[in-house]
């Protein structure tokens, strides 16, 4: 584990990130001398070099000769963070080898702030980056002023890192390449398991045991009692429900589930404390919600301040974000990469459906799904299982598998896909795009006024919104469906 020592720079290759711009720019609030490359121009970026980090546009040996020669005598050489994304034949990380700079994974910078402070870190196979949202959002709302690192943009911060003058860190531990054992939170959060990651984990039983690793390290674990995995495999001292209220130290119990958001009762140890009004809709979110508060209540935050600060949740960017209305339809964009996630959402938005009650800028006739396959392993693991959660759409649109570098599988595609989903609903409107491009014009061509879009995956299918609108620009005319 690095030790972060402010005599020591830090240069982060790949400063973009979701993961490694928060630690760039939190480092860089708390005095560190920080740098960073990234070929791609962001809002992201803007924020690292509004903080102060100089940030470098190209990802050459140019880069590692440039940082170097910024250092006075008084500073040691940079500490060069890479992440999981970072090919090892990358330029610049060549050239820091070859110069002998000591070289880490984010994920043991992460756990030297994790480790060093109180904090709050979620795991789990689903939920952790809004849980770990919420929970942020919710002591930011009751005055902790609290230090956040976490996988999407936070509503209430603008930004997906935050340095607080707090005394609590919270942050979402990532179990997708097992790094987060390095981290020993003073409360650990763990939201569900179910099998993914499949180019990492051969098997369920490889995935538990590296969640039970983190769950070792950590002072208290917090559970979630409905999960079944969670309930035979892990020891918690505290567990969560919202399926009941017995045998469990927290639960929220729903009353009413709409399209806008559910009412539910609060309960510790049994004891109904009061009714919630939870502003985002779906089972799931109620889940999430149970956690974040649960946690907060752990660490001594008061229920009636947290009651009050609910009504102001929202969740992170990329979950069920409505990007705005385009020739009258609602343009959803939610991160769901797994049969569970696709599964909840379409849940979520046929509830909109049905209830008549949204918190989109319409109250939708009808539920459009468009899914985009992310990574060959992924799909061919759980093919069925997302032809399943996708027949509950009105009408199924498919963009290109999203192969995140992996080879192709023979017989794994986004046709694979529809031809599952059509084995099982044969009476679906169900359709291929070959190209992002096509994926707009099937958009355009097959979705009509009053229609929920929602642009599921975790690939570049979130370039739906800015497609459409180049249709706009281009002056294509949009054949509308009734």
């Amino acid at each position: 584990m690095p030790k972060l020592d402010r005599r020591q720079p830090l240069h982060f290759i790949g400063a973009g990130g979701i993961g490694m711009s928060a630690l760039a720019g939190i480092l860089a609030e708390r005095g560190f001398m920080v740098s960073g490359s990234d070929p791609r121009p962001s809002p992201v970026l803007e924020r690292l070099g509004s903080a102060g980090v100089q940030v470098f546009q190209e990802q050459t040996a140019a880069t590692i000769t440039a940082v170097l020669a910024g250092l006075d005598g008084t500073m040691a050489d940079p500490l060069v963070v890479i992440s999981s994304a970072v090919p090892a034949a990358n330029e610049e990380l060549a050239e820091a080898r070859r110069r002998g700079l000591s070289i880490v994974h984010r994920s043991d910078v992460l756990a030297a702030l994790i480790n060093a402070q109180p904090s709050i870190a979620v795991a789990g196979s689903h939920g952790k980056t809004t849980t770990s949202t919420l929970i942020a959002t919710l002591l930011e709302a009751v005055g902790e002023d609290p230090t956040a690192v976490i996988g999407g943009i936070v509503p209430a911060f603008g930004s997906n890192g935050r340095h607080g003058k707090g005394r609590l860190l919270v942050a979402e531990a990532d179990e997708s390449d097992g790094s987060l054992v390095k981290f020993t939170p003073s409360l650990g959060v763990l939201t569900n398991v179910e099998l993914d990651h499949t180019d990492h984990y051969p098997n369920l039983a490889a995935l538990v045991a590296t969640l039970q690793h983190f769950a070792s390290g950590c002072t208290t674990l917090l559970a979630n009692r409905d999960c079944p995995v969670l309930r035979e495999h892990f020891q918690a001292a505290s567990w969560w429900s919202t399926c009941s209220s017995e045998d469990v130290d927290f639960a929220a119990i729903p009353l009413e589930e709409r399209g806008d958001g559910t009412l539910a009762t609060w309960y510790e140890h049994g004891k109904a404390l009061g009714t919630l009004e939870v502003p985002l809709p779906g089972r799931h979110n109620l889940s999430n919600t149970v956690a974040a508060m649960a946690a907060c209540r752990l660490e001594g935050v008061p229920f009636e301040d947290l009651r009050r600060a609910v009504a102001g949740l929202r969740p992170p960017g990329r979950r069920f974000d409505c990007r705005g209305l385009w020739q009258n339809r609602a343009i959803v964009d939610d991160y769901a990469h797994h049969p569970s996630e696709v599964a909840a959402t379409i849940a979520m938005a046929r509830l909109m459906v049905e209830s008549g009650r949204s918190p989109l800028p319409l109250v939708p006739r009808r539920l459009v799904a468009v899914f985009q396959p992310h990574r060959y392993t992924r799909t061919a693991q759980f093919l069925d299982d997302f032809a399943a959660a996708l027949t509950e759409a009105d009408v199924v649109l498919l963009a290109p598998l999203y192969a995140a570098g992996e080879a192709p599988m023979e017989g794994i595609s986004s046709q694979a896909l529809a031809e599952s989903v059509l084995s099982l609903a044969p009476d679906l409107t169900v359709a291929v795009a070959a190209s992002m491009e096509a994926l707009a014009e099937l958009v355009a061509g097959g979705t009509g006024p009053g229609d929920l879009v929602l642009a599921m995956g975790a690939g570049d299918v979130n370039s739906l919104w800015d497609r459409l609108g180049a249709l706009d620009e281009r002056g294509r005319p949009t054949a509308l469906v009734a």
